[in-house]
């Protein structure tokens, strides 16, 4: 039983048409997402899930592992799920977004560490200082019990500081984890009523009841989704 990280690719985006070719120092950003994920010392496959030919092929040239998917997937979730129902020797899933380039391998691994470990589903989380941030519904907050599992995850500021100093803000990353059955089970669910009203996928898993180890990382992410996020990716790129 192997472990696979599986990155989900479409080219359609509302805010940046077709983002995974963008290319940034002669390499397209899901080049640049792919290489990280090659590094994780603990996942045994790397493959990109695409309904993209364009990006089918760019993956082939770099010598990526990409598989075909259907067009009318909703989530990336959704879309990963078809390749693990292919491939009835994977195991355990990392979910790696195609746009998050600056992710670091030691940071895969932590999630796949925590499956190892006996989780259902991982993901991780950092520390957030800046009250801009955790007044932004673009940065997930979230809340963790005692063992680190999430309790859950918001938009909106959480919890509520009625006395302040005895807690500390966390932002989600988004990155997952899954067990096979994780994955499935959560994918074959109708979207709860909490995922629907912060669209937020993982919601849906909490509210069925499952459970999401989380883990602290130190580093801010980067995510491409808009014109300024890759000119910052750029200038960052152009720094190292």
């Amino acid at each position: 039983m192997s472990t696979a990280i599986i990155i989900p690719a479409r080219y359609g985006s509302s805010r940046l048409q077709g983002k995974p070719l963008i290319e940034v120092n002669s390499k397209p950003i899901i080049q640049w997402v792919w290489e990280k994920a090659v590094k994780s010392r603990l996942a045994d496959r790397v493959i990109i899930a695409t309904d993209n030919e364009e990006i089918y092929n760019c993956a082939l040239m770099f010598g990526a592992q990409v598989q075909m998917t259907s067009d009318h997937h909703q989530s990336g979730s959704d879309r990963i799920a078809e390749v693990v129902e292919r491939s009835a020797d994977i195991k355990y899933i990392v979910n790696l977004q195609g746009d998050e380039p600056l992710i670091k391998s030691e940071s895969i691994d932590e999630i796949i560490r925590m499956l190892h470990e006996g989780a259902e589903i991982s993901t991780l989380v950092r520390v957030l200082t800046d009250p801009k941030d955790i007044d932004n519904p673009n940065i997930v907050k979230v809340v963790r019990d005692n063992e680190d599992f999430g309790l859950y995850f918001s938009r909106s500021r959480i919890p509520y500081e009625r006395n302040e100093g005895h807690i500390k803000y966390y932002g989600h990353l988004g990155i997952y984890g899954y067990t096979r059955d994780a994955l499935l089970k959560m994918t074959h669910l109708m979207p709860s009523a909490l995922e629907l009203t912060e669209s937020l996928e993982q919601l849906r898993a909490l509210q069925n009841g499952m459970r999401i180890k989380t883990a602290e990382v130190d580093f801010t992410p980067v995510g491409i989704d808009t014109v300024e996020d890759l000119e910052e990716f750029r200038r960052i790129v152009a720094k190292s």
